[in-house]
This record gives structure tokens, C-alpha cells and sequence, in this order.
């Protein structure tokens, strides 16, 4: 496994790679061409890079790259193992990473604010480090130890270059993370805990399981509905393979419910009030006369993007689908369950691990 860490200045890039140095058996990997701006990432005070960043250890100069394609040839031939880097300088490096199957990029970001005060922890650290009185032979401060930036507008305006510069900002990497994590933690304790729950390493980030995959194409199919009340996608399989595709909305040659074909829907109708006058059909009822009868055979599998209602339940009873799976819940999710575990068809929900946004001070992850 291979991951790249994408995120602005002192988000916690360094820290996150540490963690999976530390936690997971990671090994940092390095570009030696990458420009480097010293602006390490902080938590709680503490700069992470003096955990992780390059050292004179033999092993650690055995991961120093001097270009990507160097860098990704290595990891290529190592697959198996787990690397971490956060050197990916532009999109077309991170384009060369993502061509592999085993690579998985992580963003990382906090609020202004938050990323102004650890900055400001970095810097009287460095100067508590390297702050030596005139004349002396201690080393020589850098820019940002002299004072330079010392305004929250002056780092505003630095945050702004490194990320929306038009050649060379990084926002444009992390609108593409799989996973992007908003970091506002203030010790690494609390960092470290949070990231435990979050199974960053489940192999269905890099290869969807067969529920991911189907369910996924689910929720794809329903983009394409044109009910006003819910967006509902359905896939029926056999075998592992697709044998038909639905989501809700008027039948054939009626005026799509988003354009008024629905007055029931239109009305904006509270959830299982005036259902008799609905012209939308369902997604699964959709899926099912797709698919037909004779097709429907011992073994179907139903993937809904959310639980079907009781109507369609009785509909998948009778063509005899033997499980059904779905992700969201609906009004009438016990109902639907009872009649499902009379006729002995198994119902499961499936959750996906969670990737886009992930706010790291959620209290649903310590649940």
C-alpha cells in the first residue's frame, strides 16, 4: 500500500505520516528535488518533522528519491509493503502515483485560524531552538525565525500562494483525495485516537468490495432519477454480474416528475401521504421489470441505495430475490424487515468506509 498525504500549511501532513510510521509499520519516502519551505507541520506546540523528516540514518537515505519516476518504480517493485510519503509537488506526479492500483491519497486540512496558531507554535520552538544572541556561532534563524511572517494576514497570503497559486498551488490535489480529513485536534493524542477509528487502511479504499462496487452503481443509477421527492438508485445481480438497473421516476412516455408529471410528488407531500395518487414508479419496481422474471433466479441480489418501501418489498418477495441490501434507511424499514423475514429473504444494510470529508472532531467517531 502506498499513500500520499496532500494538505496546506501546518495542517498536520507530517503528523498524519508519522502516525502511520508509528501505528501502522509505514516507511517515509522522500523526493530530495521537492523544494523544501520549512514550514513543518505543528500539533499542540510540538513541530511533527523532528519525528520523521529526513535524517543521516543509512535506512533513511536508502528512501530519498531524486525523481518521482524513481521514487514510484521503487514502490512499484515493493507493493506489498507500506510506504508513506507527502512529497507530491504538482498533478502530474500525483497523476503517476494514481495510475497504481495500491496507492491512495489523503488530504488534510484545518481552518485558518488553527493552522495560524500552530504556525505560530513552530516558530517560537524554532526560535527557543536556534535563537542565539548576535555575534554568536549558533546557526542562523530562517526567514520565518526573523519575523517575516509574523501577522495572521502575512500567513493568510502565504496559505493563499501554496494552495491557489495558478502554477504552482496544491488546492487542485486536494479536491482529489479519496479521503480528506479536516484536522482541528490539539494534541497528538487526541489525533492519534481519532485516526484509529477511521480503518484508514480497509483495502476497500483501493478496490471496492463487491458491495462497494454494486452499491456504488446504485447511487450512480440514482443521479438519473427524476422524482421530486427522493433520489432512490437500484441494481439487481446474479453471479456477480449486473442483470438490470433502476431508479424512480414517471413511467414511459409520461412527463418526468421534475418537470411537473407528478402532481402528488409536486405538492411536496409529506413521506407516505398520498402515495395512491404517485405516478412515479420505484427504483427497485424499475429494476425488476428490467430484469424479468425468468431472469430472477435462485442467488439474485438486490443492491437500493435505500431500503425499499413495504410496496416493493412484497414485489422483490414475489419474483423470489434471495437478499437485498442497502445503505440509507427509509419510514418503513421495520415494516419492509418483517415481511422480508417471514419470506426468508435476507436483508443487510451495508455502510462503505468513510471517505470525502471527514471532520476529525465529529462526536459520531467516538461513538
Amino acid at each position: 500500500m502506498f499513500i500520499g498525504i496532500c494538505g496546506s500549511i501546518c495542517a498536520g501532513k507530517r503528523t498524519i505520516a508519522h502516525y502511520l510510521v508509528d501505528h501502522h509499520g509505514f516507511t517515509r519516502l522522500y523526493l530530495d528535488c521537492r523544494p523544501r519551505d520549512g514550514l513543518d507541520d505543528v500539533v499542540n506546540g510540538a513541530s511533527a518533522s523532528s519525528n520523521s523528516d529526513l535524517s543521516s540514518s543509512s535506512s533513511s537515505r536508502q528512501h530519498i528519491f531524486s525523481t518521482s519516476d524513481q521514487l514510484l518504480e521503487f514502490v512499484t517493485k515493493h507493493w506489498r509493503e507500506r510506504w508513506v510519503t507527502i512529497d507530491i509537488p504538482d498533478e502530474f506526479i500525483l497523476d503517476m502515483y494514481s495510475r497504481r492500483p495500491f496507492f491512495l491519497l489523503i488530504s488534510v486540512d484545518a481552518p485558518i485560524t488553527v493552522r495560524w496558531q500552530r504556525f505560530q507554535a513552530r516558530q517560537q520552538q524554532q526560535q527557543n531552538c536556534h535563537g542565539a544572541s548576535p555575534g554568536s556561532d549558533s546557526p542562523s534563524p530562517s526567514p520565518t525565525d526573523r519575523g517575516i511572517i509574523n501577522t495572521l494576514e502575512a500567513f493568510a497570503h502565504l496559505s493563499d500562494s501554496q494552495l491557489y497559486d495558478p502554477v504552482t498551488g496544491l488546492h487542485s490535489l486536494l479536491s482529489r483525495a479519496t479521503v480528506r480529513l479536516l484536522n482541528t485536534s490539539s494534541s497528538l493524542a487526541h489525533l492519534y485516537a481519532t485516526l484509529g477509528k477511521l480503518d484508514l487502511l480497509n483495502p476497500d479504499r483501493l478496490r471496492p468490495s463487491w458491495d462497494s462496487y454494486f452499491m456504488s452503481l446504485a447511487s450512480l443509477a440514482a443521479q438519473r432519477s427524476n422524482c421530486m421527492k427522493r433520489r432512490v438508485g437500484c441494481v439487481v445481480v446474479r453471479d456477480k454480474r449486473v442483470i438490470s438497473t433502476g431508479y424512480n421516476g414517471t413511467p414511459r412516455g409520461l412527463q418526468n416528475c421534475s418537470e411537473g408529471g407528478c402532481g402528488r410528488c409536486n405538492a411536496g407531500h409529506g413521506s407516505g401521504h398520498g402515495l395512491t395518487t404517485c405516478l412515479c414508479i420505484h427504483a427497485e419496481e424499475n429494476a425488476l421489470l428490467e430484469a424479468g422474471r425468468e431472469r430472477l433466479r435462485e442467488g439474485t441480489v438486490l443492491y437500493c441505495d435505500t431500503c425499499p418501501c413495504l410496496t416493493c418489498s412484497i414485489k422483490i418477495v414475489q419474483v423470489g430475490i434471495g437478499e437485498v441490501v442497502y445503505n440509507q434507511g427509509y419510514s418503513m424499514d421495520g415494516e419492509a424487515a418483517a415481511v422480508f423475514r417471514e419470506a426468508g429473504v435476507r436483508l443487510r444494510q451495508f455502510v462503505p468506509p468513510a471517505n470525502g470529508l471527514i471532520h476529525l472532531e465529529k462526536p459520531e467517531l467516538y461513538t
